[in-house]
C-alpha cells in the first residue's frame, strides 16, 4: 500500500513478479473515492508494465540472473554470482 506511494517507485529500474498486485489502496476503495470504474487488472504488474510504471516483469526464478545482467551492463563489468 503506502510503500508504492513513498519509495517503491523511485528506483532507477522497477522490477515486478508476474501477476503481482501493486497499489496504494484496493480497487474498491479507489473506485469509491474517484467514483469511476477502473480498468480490469489495473494494479497488476503486467498492466503497470504496459503503462510505463514498471520496467520489467520477471519470474522469481529468473530474478537473480536478470539483476546480474543489468548490473553487468550498468557497471560495464562482468559480475559472477
Amino acid at each position: 500500500g503506502g510503500v508504492t506511494a513513498s519509495f517503491a517507485m523511485l528506483g532507477d529500474v522497477i522490477l515486478a513478479e508476474p501477476k503481482a498486485l501493486i497499489g496504494f489502496a484496493g480497487p474498491r476503495v479507489i473506485e469509491q473515492t474517484i467514483r469511476q470504474k477502473l480498468p480490469k487488472g489495473f494494479q497488476r504488474s503486467e498492466f503497470l508494465l504496459e503503462h510505463g510504471m514498471v520496467d520489467m516483469v520477471v519470474d522469481r526464478r529468473k530474478l537473480k540472473e536478470t539483476i546480474v545482467r543489468m548490473l553487468d551492463f550498468m557497471m560495464n563489468k562482468d559480475i559472477t554470482v
